[in-house]
């Protein structure tokens, strides 16, 4: 298989890894875009974010510049910035529903991916880390291996960094990341401020 390809190497195992992690992600974005992107409802979804999140963001801009300005404006300037921010919320809800039919599918594919890369390298180390990690990290990174050596790494952690990284940045590169003021928008979105 792939492994043979890059047998002579000395990175043949990490690179094995990297490369079938590079095509599960592009699998992945096709899959999604078949399922999601290319549909009207999802397109006609992002362009309501984006204009409701550009219209909340000039309802803030000018809000701070005006000051001077009575407290009946800015009552009524209030109430149409919550309107705009609820209806962003919503928006964004739907987004998260609609692209949760694709989740299942692309869920099954890494699942699989993972499975066979699983097989592949049970117990075999496919990477030196060129430290030794924190307690926390080593418990991922040293999953299923034997040995004392805490630089070793498992096709796991390695396969979980490249999913991540990858993937992220072929949805960013295609244009296919969350629009700019959706809920919920990379790994770790910001939280609410009125909520605290």
């Amino acid at each position: 298989m792939a492994s043979a390809l890059f047998s002579g190497l000395r990175y043949s195992d990490s690179l094995t890894v990297v490369g079938i992690s590079f095509c599960t992600a592009v699998v992945c974005e096709v899959i999604s875009w078949l399922l999601i992107y290319r549909t009207a409802s999802y397109k006609s979804l992002k362009s309501t974010i984006d204009k409701a999140s550009k219209k909340l963001e000039t309802m803030k801009t000018t809000d701070v510049n005006s000051s001077s300005a009575n407290l009946l404006k800015k009552t009524s300037k209030t109430k149409k910035i919550d309107r705009v921010e609820t209806s962003l919320k919503e928006s964004s809800r739907d987004l998260s529903m609609f692209k949760f039919k694709s989740g299942g599918v692309v869920a099954l594919v890494l699942f699989m991916v993972f499975g066979l890369l699983n097989s592949l390298f049970e117990g075999k180390p496919v990477a030196k880390i060129p430290f030794v990690p924190i307690k926390l990290v080593q418990k991922m990174s040293h999953r299923g291996l034997a040995g004392g050596d805490m630089t070793d790494c498992s096709m796991a952690f390695l396969y979980l960094l490249c999913s991540i990284s990858i993937r992220t940045n072929l949805q960013k590169f295609l244009g296919f990341s969350p629009p700019r003021g959706a809920a919920g928008a990379g790994l770790f979105p910001m939280p609410d401020p009125k909520s605290s």
